[in-house]
């Protein structure tokens, strides 16, 4: 059994290594006492920590994560922001679907994709403009990730 009070003390360490190690014990207890401050470890000062965090929230199965996650979608590290658009896509909340679409014009290709396939699935029509704003983009794998989201939402209307 994990020690939830501890991991959570852990997470003040000043070890990243430690902090680590504590978000994904957090993530994998499954404890939704710990959504709290793994929300709270998004705002850490360290992206590994924070990237860590996106991973663990969306193995926490709690709705409560999910303003984190949208919040996480402007952090600087492209891997925080690609963890929270996995994440958003496995907890299926469609308070996502605008703060997505605004992913869908990130400076990263990948990014833009991510968001574009976890649109498709949550199959929101509020994301058909927005999608087919990015048809043009230079890069194949939004274009086709797009093309497959929008097909999805066509197919949930």
């Amino acid at each position: 059994m994990t020690d939830i009070a501890s991991l959570i003390l852990a997470l003040g360490s000043p070890t990243v290594k430690t902090r680590c190690d504590a978000v994904a014990r957090l993530g994998k207890s499954g404890s939704l006492s710990a959504v709290a401050p793994l929300v709270q470890a998004l705002s850490d000062a360290h992206p590994a920590v924070r990237r860590e965090a996106t991973q663990a929230l969306g193995r926490v199965d709690d709705d409560c994560a999910v303003p984190g996650l949208i919040a996480a979608l402007a952090d600087p590290d492209p891997k925080v922001r690609a963890g929270a658009i996995a994440a958003l896509g496995r907890l299926k909340d469609h308070r996502a679907v605008i703060p997505l679409t605004g992913c869908l014009s990130d400076r990263d290709d990948r990014i833009r994709a991510g968001a574009a396939e976890v649109l498709g699935s949550l199959g929101d029509q509020r994301a058909v403009g927005p999608l087919l704003n990015v048809k043009n983009d230079p890069f194949e794998c939004v274009r086709e990730a797009a093309s497959r989201a929008l097909a999805r939402i066509r197919k949930k209307a």
